[in-house]
């Protein structure tokens, strides 16, 4: 799927010089010795703030979180609940995207998010979270 040009201006307008910045800045804090990838990650709400997490690794790989995922958890924590485009960064991989994982939990918080990555030249690649997880899971919610 294509964005159209004045959807993917209008994206590119939230990507500002200051969510790069911060997010090329808070990588060195990510936690990944097992994979040696780290990660950023910056979720922008409809509020206009941004949220910013790293990736933080665990021997044990199950309770690894990722940036993504860590990014959302902040802003949920805060009240936001209407996200707009979350930009993703790796120093050691160009352009890369949110695990399965991180897809499913912010598929269901923002279903027409748009996922942005971006390399170490700061280009961006910009992708409709729906063309990343076609098929999220749901459950069908019980009315009380």
């Amino acid at each position: 799927m294509v964005k159209t040009f004045s959807a993917l201006a209008s994206h590119k307008k939230i990507l500002s010089k200051k969510l790069v910045k911060d997010i090329k800045k808070i990588v060195k804090f990510a936690y990944a010795p097992y994979s040696g990838i780290s990660v950023a990650a910056g979720i922008y709400c409809a509020s206009g703030n941004t949220y910013i997490g790293i990736n933080v690794e665990n021997s044990s790989y199950s309770l690894t979180v990722c940036a993504e995922r860590t990014a959302l958890f902040r802003a949920l924590s805060d009240g936001e609940r209407k996200f707009l485009l979350l930009l993703v960064y790796s120093p050691q991989v160009d352009f890369i995207v949110p695990c399965g994982a991180c897809l499913q939990v912010l598929s269901e918080f923002a279903p027409d998010l748009m996922i942005v990555t971006m390399n170490k030249n700061e280009e961006f690649k910009f992708y409709p979270i729906k063309t990343l997880i076609t098929q999220p899971f749901k459950i069908a919610r019980r009315k009380s």
